[in-house]
């Protein structure tokens, strides 16, 4: 504790220096830029206003980055000596940020910026003024940004003018769809908006060449009241300028696809200094691919063939490209992939065109359009076909610590199908630090091993699933055996699962084969006689697990990189109903007639339904910092065969990814006084919580995180013949049973992967006695230490 003292007040320390004066080394007639302000224009109605988020970029100047209010970034720069080059000198000006003086210049351009971007919003009678405060305090400089956005300009008209004639048809029948409506406000974002989406929507017809520079506008202010008039002009394609040097137009090409060359092996160095490589290339045409490749194929062309939608003499559509582009990444064996159309020429004597009467065209009078070639060219660059991974996993407390690690090897090609083949070793070890602990030790290996398809594997044709994205199989087996002080089991689990997505950023998991064996060879008579929880006694038993999983996941993180995010997981499961079934049409029930119940392979299989939802959300206030949370709830319920759910389906609350003031299964359930045992066993077959953390960056890979946890574990129903009633979940008083804990964290961000180190404090331990919860004084037995591998969610 008085090492622990010392560095406490080493940081308080540097925080109240920090806090002390960073303007000594200021020239005098400069200003330290202090703070920047923005009033956004509360005078608009909320739904038309720009808020004062949104208009923070395009001010030039901010103020230094800040570290628990205080300016310890300046003050750690001011702290290196300017005449010394040394180590020490350049980490602090490394670490550091020289002070942000203010610039008048930058000042005034800012403001010019604001007015800017209000214009293009719409609001041309819009003004932007600043004040700058430099007498509160010396030397420093307060900068606000006064916004006023006045009445906006409207659409007041919409009409087209086709230099295209050909496009009239195609367009025209969209409008449906358009983004500009009569009324709203002439936001030149949303008019940009709407010349992507002709374009991406050309883009899927044929139009290769089409960009939004085919579209223009043209605003007509000039019948007065804030109206806008809107004309939206397609243009024709540039084709090059005549001997006088004017510009000739035509219509712009609708094109085909022609050829499409696959390389499955491309290596871009070789493909650039080896001048023979094309000679030694080989080419396989398989269902309108050409295959090209040296030596002997990777992957079999079947399994390109799936994963290109796109055929010769289709029209071009980027949303086919696209998804191509898609499905040979989620094979999981290609490092890049890169689609590139060459277009073909023609012949001076030869030119195809192509007829198109639309809806609602005059059937009378029919247009053209010339029609051309592309050339598609599919180089993929494969990844490293076998690989290795070590993940580690630590926790401590005042009575004991544990480390797991596990080993894996994957083989992403091992049948020339893009078939990923993993296994992986775990070996766990848990150490008392209780000196009158009988048992000290617990160890766990196991070994997991797996076989992903790249494709439904079903006992019937799969044509109608091609629509399907990403389509997948996995195989796993596994065997893993657990030696703890008070019992010794082996878990058997076999499985097969089918996993796909839609179009957007929802997954979907099926898993009709979900067999598990729980073997319990040795069972502690003392722990059976100490356990007052006798619903948990009968959780260790051996037991065979058939079921059946549905899966959910919703994560939209990829899509908005750097902004905010939500991410959604619900997991349904079922077992023993078809077994109890058969079972009661073809066999007797054995045991007591207090508790009878049926077998399968001479072991009593479980019956039980359980769920759980996850719904987390990511919201940046800061380039790299982000308030992040995440509610929780999960439930199971065991009947028929089963009188209590298996140990390995119960829930728990603590650990890296839980509640991290406790270390796993040391929390709840409800208010039962925590059981004097060796090592912890705290289940049930319910789980509320609630997390929240806020992350922020301290210096390059090291991030920082201050959390918020919330949250416990029950009983579903009351039985006073097997455990406490203090452990069920009643709705009128859980909210008192609720463990509270805050806490600070480490990340260290290597690019692959995050390492985390979580110190979580109790503020609320529901397990105490009465009196006793809230916990006032601090002592390390009131905290943990958790390691983990990425975001905790």
């Amino acid at each position: 504790m008085p090492g622990l003292r010392r560095i406490f007040a080493a940081v308080a320390l540097g925080i109240v220096c920090s806090a002390c004066s960073v303007t000594r080394h200021i020239p005098e007639g400069q200003y330290f830029l202090q703070k920047v302000t923005i009033e956004d224009d509360k005078s608009t109605p909320r739904k038309e206003r720009i808020p004062a988020s949104e208009l923070e970029k395009y001010v030039r100047q901010t103020p230094n980055k800040r570290f628990l209010g205080t300016n310890f970034y300046v003050w750690l720069y001011e702290q290196a000596d300017p005449d010394k080059h040394n180590g020490w000198n350049n980490w602090k000006r490394k670490v550091g940020q020289a002070p942000v003086l203010l610039d008048m210049a930058l000042t005034k351009k800012s403001a010019e910026n604001l007015k800017i971007y209000m214009d293009s919003r719409g609001f041309f009678s819009s003004q932007a003024t600043y004040e700058v405060d430099t007498t509160s305090r010396r030397k420093r400089a307060k900068v606000t940004y006064r916004t006023r956005q006045r009445e906006p300009y409207r659409i007041d008209t919409i009409s087209y003018e086709f230099r295209d004639r050909f496009l009239e048809q195609i367009i025209l029948p969209d409008t449906v769809n358009t983004l500009l409506h009569r009324g709203e406000i002439f936001d030149i974002t949303m008019l940009d908006r709407e010349r992507e989406r002709i374009t991406a929507y050309l883009k899927e017809r044929g139009y290769f060449n089409f960009t939004v520079n085919n579209i223009e506008f043209v605003a007509d202010t000039l019948g007065g009241h804030h109206e806008v008039g809107v004309r939206v002009v397609v243009k024709q394609h540039l084709t090059g300028y005549d001997e006088r040097g004017q510009a000739v137009m035509d219509n712009n090409m609708v094109y085909r696809i022609d050829r499409i060359n696959i390389f499955p092996d491309y290596d871009p160095t070789a493909a650039r200094t080896d001048s023979t490589l094309l000679q030694r290339l080989d080419t396989t045409y398989f269902r309108g691919l050409n295959v090209i490749y040296e030596n002997r194929p990777n992957l079999r062309p079947a399994i390109l063939r799936q994963a290109v939608p796109l055929y010769p003499n289709y029209i071009y559509n980027s949303a086919q490209v696209n998804k191509a582009y898609t499905d040979l990444m989620a094979l999981g064996y290609f490092k890049t992939a890169k689609i590139a159309f060459v277009e073909q020429p023609q012949a001076v004597d030869v030119t195809n065109y192509v007829s198109y009467i639309g809806q609602g065209a005059d059937s009378t009078q029919t247009t053209y359009t010339r029609e051309g070639y592309l050339t598609c060219n599919i180089l993929c660059t494969p990844t490293l076909k076998q690989s290795f991974k070590i993940d580690l996993e630590g926790s401590t407390t005042s009575s004991f610590y544990g480390l797991k690690a596990t080993v894996g090897y994957q083989n992403r090609n091992i049948f020339r199908g893009a078939e990923s083949f993993d296994v992986s070793f775990t070996a766990g070890y848990e150490f008392m630090k209780a000196p009158d602990a009988k048992k000290k030790r617990a160890t766990e290996f196991g070994v997991t091993t797996g076989l992903t398809f790249p494709r439904f594997l079903l006992p019937w044709r799969t044509g109608r699933y091609r629509s399907v994205n990403l389509p997948k199989t996995k195989i796993e087996l596994s065997v893993n055996f657990q030696d703890r002080p008070y019992y010794r089991r082996t878990l058997s689990s076999a499985g097969l699962t089918y996993q796909w997505a839609n179009k957007r950023y929802s997954t979907f998991s099926l898993r009709p084969i979900d067999i598990n064996v729980v073997d319990v060879s040795y069972l502690d008579p003392d722990f059976l006689n100490d356990t007052e929880n006798l619903y948990l006694v009968n959780s260790y038993k051996t037991q065979f697990i058939a079921g059946l999983t549905f899966g959910y996941g919703f994560n939209n993180q990829l899509k908005h990189l750097g902004g905010n995010a939500t991410v959604i997981r619900f997991n349904a499961e079922t077992a023993g109903n078809l077994i109890d079934g058969l079972a009661h049409l073809f066999s007797h029930p054995k045991g007591s007639d207090d508790d009878p119940y049926y077998t399968i392979f001479k072991i009593r299989y479980s019956q039980y339904f359980r769920t759980d939802l996850s719904l987390s959300r990511k919201i940046m206030l800061g380039e790299k910092t982000a308030l992040a949370g995440r509610l929780y709830g999960g439930v199971a319920m065991a009947y028929g065969n089963s009188t209590a759910i298996p140990f390995d389906r119960l829930f728990y609350a603590g650990g890296s990814n839980s509640m991290r003031g406790w270390t796993p299964r040391t929390l709840g359930p409800g208010s039962v006084p925590r059981p004097d045992t060796e090592f912890p066993t705290q289940l049930g077959d319910m789980k509320l919580e609630a997390n929240l953390e806020l992350r922020f960056p301290i210096w390059g890979i090291v991030h920082g995180a201050t959390f918020f946890d919330l949250g416990n574990i029950w009983f579903l129903k009351s039985d006073p013949g097997q455990y406490s009633d203090e452990a069920v979940f009643y709705l009128k008083n859980f909210y008192k049973q609720l463990g509270f804990n805050t806490g600070i964290g480490l990340r260290f961000d290597i690019k692959f992967a995050v390492l985390r180190l979580d110190w979580g404090i109790q503020l609320h331990n529901p397990n105490n006695p009465v009196g006793e919860r809230w916990i006032h004084n601090f002592r390390w037995k009131n905290t943990a230490l958790n390691f983990g591998v990425g975001y905790p969610f």
